[in-house]
């Protein structure tokens, strides 16, 4: 199980999301910027950023 925490990239950002796929945490957390903290554009390092903060889960959703 894969998961993103926002807040650690957006400080003060509650928001997180944990799914067994990467690609499916990936493609929720940008859908997430851009909802959330009107990113109109999602840049490549806005998408390394999100990757190097997707994490293993310690317990299943």
């Amino acid at each position: 199980m894969k998961e993103f925490h926002c807040g650690s990239l957006v400080p003060g950002c509650d928001w997180h999301t944990r799914h067994e796929e990467e690609a499916e945490v990936m493609r929720r957390s940008v859908e997430h910027m851009r909802e959330a903290h009107g990113e109109s554009t999602i840049r490549e390092t806005m998408v390394e950023a999100i990757r190097s903060r997707i994490a293993n889960s310690q317990k299943a959703a």
